[in-house]
């Protein structure tokens, strides 16, 4: 018996009771579509995550002010203001797998255009900050490192601040905002970021050089942080050990005592995240897969039942001259034709639940990626699920004894 008619057979034998055949193959739909869906959620996790720390900056590193205990009593991180702009200096100067340093001292302020004003972050920055956080510009330039040694009264505005101050379809640059009294000419427009992690909005800024906000704006001798872009991902770990041992020799820190500062490797941050969600997707898959099982178990019973109906219809099959490989392959062959029009059913149903689940409001603004990969897998599976137990039915059928099989009523 060929395989061209067995499967024709099949389907003709599967047609006969068209509902109970559905209503078998829906488990697979049902588990092949929630496997692709559950999937697609933990991969558009995943990739959510590692564009969020793409779009803060390329190999980067940050050194904040560390804790300090005086008398038993500990500041807590950031407490202690130990930065300085020598630092920066030195860092730029003496590390050799950083590639850029960019200085920051921030506050907030009241600014003013015209007859509006708005209250924003004042971001104190130096001339590398676009490479160093990987942020591009909209229009117009950023200021350089001659601005930035000058203390020059310029800016640049986030695209959330150009809204609020500047009418619509009014061009800021070269216009003159104030920024606690003082005039800022402005220089461009930052391109639009949104919001970090829901918890801020990182267009809501004021670019200015960082010297300009320590003598004009707040008035203090220190910075609030350093940003670093290593030479490469592959030397951020290396530029992260050069920083450390750098700056316990410029601020005189005895060995065993502790750190001033402390230094991020946002690349460790984000393969952590990462790694993370791709947990949470491997168990959602894993949950949704449950169902393909499920589904499974529907197959060997729905092809246990059928067997029992067509007792007689074997019996006389045998009598005829079919052979005990042609029973199995038979009915074998009609769980595989189950489970695979159950998968290719299941793939658009979990394609599409993965394209409109951002409507259901539970999953309101939640990215997903369909792979090639989980389809595949999905499909693989639920091919593997109808073999698996349409094999305990069909051998069941092929040892049957024709002789009983054709005196069964």
């Amino acid at each position: 018996m060929n395989i061209l008619r067995t499967s024709r057979i099949a389907l003709r034998a599967l047609s006969r009771n068209k509902m109970r055949s559905f209503l078998t193959a829906l488990g697979i739909i049902i588990g092949v579509g929630a496997v692709i869906a559950m999937v697609s959620l933990g991969e558009g996790a995943k990739r959510g995550v590692e564009e969020r720390f793409n779009s803060l900056g390329t190999n980067l590193l940050n050194v904040f002010p560390g804790s300090r205990s005086h008398h038993g009593i500990s500041t807590g991180g950031g407490g202690w203001q130990s930065l300085k702009v020598e630092d920066a200096e030195a860092i730029a100067a003496q590390c050799d797998a950083v590639k850029y340093v960019s200085p920051s001292a921030s506050t907030r302020a009241q600014v003013i255009y015209a007859n509006k004003n708005w209250n924003t972050s004042v971001q104190g920055v130096g001339a590398r900050y676009p490479e160093v956080r990987n942020w591009e510009m909209e229009s117009g330039t950023f200021f350089d490192e001659a601005q930035v040694t000058a203390a020059g009264k310029v800016c640049v505005l986030g695209t959330e601040v150009k809204k609020t101050l500047f009418e619509s379809g009014e061009d800021p640059l070269g216009k003159i905002i104030r920024i606690k009294g003082i005039p800022f000419r402005v220089l461009g427009i930052l391109k639009s970021k949104g919001e970090a992690a829901g918890f801020f909005n990182r267009d809501d800024v004021i670019v200015v050089p960082y010297t300009t906000v320590m003598k004009r704006l707040s008035r203090e001798d220190h910075i609030n942080s350093i940003d670093v872009q290593a030479v490469s991902m592959d030397r951020t770990v290396e530029a992260q050990g050069q920083i450390e041992e750098l700056l316990r020799i410029r601020h005189k820190i005895a060995p065993g005592a502790e750190d001033d500062f402390q230094v991020r490797n946002m690349a460790e941050i984000a393969e952590g995240a990462a790694q993370s969600t791709q947990i949470m997707g491997i168990l959602l898959g894993s949950i949704a897969g449950i169902s393909l099982l499920v589904g499974g178990i529907g197959i060997m019973n729905i092809m246990l039942v059928s067997v029992t109906e067509r007792i007689r219809e074997i019996g006389i099959r045998m009598a005829v001259g079919a052979r005990e490989k042609d029973i199995l392959l038979q009915f074998l062959t009609e769980a595989i034709v189950l489970s695979f029009l159950g998968g290719a059913l299941g793939v658009v149903f979990g394609v599409a639940s993965s394209k409109f689940m951002k409507y259901i409001p539970i999953f309101a603004g939640w990215k997903t990626v369909v792979s090639p990969q989980a389809i595949l897998a999905a499909f693989a599976f639920s091919a593997s699920v109808g073999i698996f137990f349409g094999f305990y039915p069909a051998r069941k059928a092929s040892k049957l004894d024709p002789i009983e099989a054709l005196r069964y009523e």
